[in-house]
């Protein structure tokens, strides 16, 4: 075999007059009669190999045979293409490769598809044939960047002191969150393992065993519903902290982030990065993830609502709920059918029953500003200008409002506030807006079970100076729990713990965990903390995520090598499937075909 000596990707103008062995595929290939031209690819990239049939025409005539995706070796020597003949788009455009020798390695099947123009193919296809799929440049970019984004991450905490430790996949079922996967155990008839949703448990008992600082890039898994940002199984970057405070954790952790998006994108990331309270968050935009690209806060007009005229607004107010909005800036560019079709639609899917909009004017008199729209004469004169004034207004804008609950008109209005921020050109790609979301409630009230939920999760230590509301005002608790955020993309999120057995008793019985129960599910961990638990906090960060950022991608799948559909399904090996009834005995199961194959039909 013809021995790579060079990557196709990496030769340049250096290497004019070297002999060099390239190793690869075929991108393409043109048959001119005397000469040919291939262009191999590798993961670096492609070069341009010739064949000229009177300098060398035992490789010509191979040459002559090949087709595309071909797998070649080729020895040949640099040599500059020459004026007028250059690949300005290439690298390698200003030299190519005069073969001397060619060797095909490996015939190949015709693909599936073009590699050229597999982006515009079903994605389930390139799916079923992911390894042609990923040999995509703009694939393998990806993967170069998640294998940068690991390896920095590596050196980075090793050079803080941090350990890289593993914990266990095959682990209790603790069922606190999304269901667990679980594994039958031969060994024990009847009795299960679960995949870890994360390293939660283990990560504090790592800090109760004086490990100090550790760290893990670990897997994942979630049996989640379906959603299109989600995968079965993920990938964390696990970060925990023994005798620290969550600003420790925070400035830590953001120093790890700053560190990617210098390496990666050249991005200067200001530190310390800014901190907003939850409350603000969902004041001013409505989502505790806010982009920060562009202002467009959202607005308060309950009090300006109740005192008007339109029964909508003084309606809903009455019932409890609120009026709040936002202007968009130039937004008069939205036609009334935009409005009251597009925008009404878009935001009747997040639960708006509608939205009123007025849009800004300057006055006939040449002098102030005035609201227009079939809603303005409900409101005086003193009203209009007031919500203006909110606003800090100016003519051409366009004032968008939803009157219902508040948490309706905060998950309304937040995606159309990213939506306008978009089409109107208030944002850019390659800008980066951070903030840490901070002070987020301790317990959020499920309603339908008349009980407390955890906001994050039931090991989140309460403010301190908050508690003595445990046993008198639980909804008004702050956590020390803290997300990470760029442009409205949640990227990491962790906290304190509580490393107190009272209180993490007192929180299991707010979330109407018995002690029984409690025993039952996390028993080896409460065990634990009363043998020396020092404070401890720390973060997770979603590398499929940041990953997904640092390469403007919007599909989680192009990220990750071998992914799963959106219904957990592997195309590539056509899993999950049937076994052999031989290991359903062995683990002491059995199937009910029956009813799986009427879901099936259904």
């Amino acid at each position: 075999m013809l021995k790579r000596t060079e990557s196709c990707g990496r030769l340049r103008t250096e290497h004019i007059g070297q002999t060099v062995v390239v190793n690869g595929w075929v991108n393409s290939y043109r048959d001119h009669g005397n000469l040919v031209f291939i262009d191999l690819r590798d993961r670096e990239g492609l070069v341009q190999l010739v064949f000229d049939p009177e300098m060398h025409p035992d490789a010509h005539k191979l040459a002559r045979t090949v087709r595309c995706e071909w797998v070649l070796g080729a020895r040949g020597t640099v040599r500059p293409r020459g004026d007028g003949l250059e690949n300005p788009r290439l690298p390698t455009g200003k030299i190519e490769v005069i073969v001397q020798e060619l060797e095909v390695l490996n015939q190949a099947k015709t693909p599936p598809f073009e590699i050229d123009t597999a982006a515009q193919v079903n994605e389930e296809l390139r799916l079923q044939y992911r390894y042609i799929d990923l040999r995509r440049p703009s694939m393998l970019s990806r993967l170069a960047v998640r294998h940068r984004v690991t390896k920095l991450t590596r050196d980075y905490f090793d050079a803080l002191g941090f350990w890289e430790i593993e914990t266990p996949m095959l682990g209790k079922s603790t069922p606190e969150g999304a269901r667990d996967y679980l594994v039958p155990s031969r060994l024990y008839k009847g009795c299960f393992y679960a995949l870890p949703q994360s390293p939660q448990l283990f990560k504090q008992i790592l800090m109760v065993a004086n490990t100090d600082r550790y760290f893990q890039i670990v897997r994942c898994f979630r049996d989640e519903d379906p959603r299109a940002d989600r995968q079965a199984e993920f990938t964390q970057i696990d970060v925990e902290m023994s005798f620290v405070q969550a600003e420790d954790v925070m400035r830590t952790n953001e120093g790890l982030i700053a560190r990617i998006f210098k390496e990666i994108l050249g991005v200067e990331v200001s530190l310390p990065i800014r901190q907003m309270t939850y409350q603000q968050a969902m004041d001013d935009y409505g989502i505790d993830r806010p982009d920060l690209r562009f202002e467009m806060k959202l607005k308060d007009l309950s009090d300006i609502a109740a005192a008007c005229q339109f029964q909508v607004f003084t309606s809903a107010v009455s019932r409890g709920g609120v009026v709040k909005g936002l202007c968009a800036p130039g937004g008069e560019r939205y036609s009334r059918s935009d409005i009251e079709k597009t925008l009404t639609q878009f935001v009747g899917d997040f639960g708006a029953k509608g939205l009123a909009w007025f849009k800004v004017a300057s006055k006939e008199s040449g002098s102030g500003l005035e609201l227009k729209s079939s809603i303005a004469k409900f409101f005086t004169d003193a009203q209009q200008q007031e919500i203006i004034r909110r606003f800090g207004a100016s003519a051409g804008d366009l004032i968008l409002m939803v009157a219902d609950s508040a948490d309706v008109v905060n998950k309304s209005l937040a995606p159309l506030r990213v939506r306008l921020g978009k089409e109107l050109g208030l944002c850019r790609p390659d800008q980066f807006e951070f903030v840490w979301v901070v002070d987020f409630p301790l317990f959020e009230w499920n309603a339908d079970e008349k009980r407390y939920d955890s906001l994050h999760h039931p090991f989140t230590s309460p403010a301190p100076e908050d508690l003595p509301k445990l046993e008198s005002d639980p909804a008004h608790i702050r956590s020390q729990a803290y997300d990470l955020v760029v442009n409205g993309s949640e990227i990491g999120g962790g906290s304190v713990r509580i490393h107190d057995p009272k209180v993490q008793a007192k929180v299991f019985d707010l979330l109407n965990i018995s002690h029984k129960q409690a025993q039952e599910r996390f028993g080896f961990f409460l065990k634990a903390l009363e043998y020396g638990a020092p404070p401890h906090g720390g973060i997770a960060f979603g590398l499929d995520r940041l990953v997904m950022l640092l390469t403007q991608t919007d599909n989680i799948r192009d990220v990750i090598a071998f992914p799963k559909t959106q219904r957990g399904q592997c195309l590539l090996t056509d899993a999950p499937s049937d076994v052999d009834q031989k290991q359903l005995d062995e683990l002491n199961l059995r199937v009910q075909k029956h009813l799986r194959q009427l879901e099936q039909e259904s």
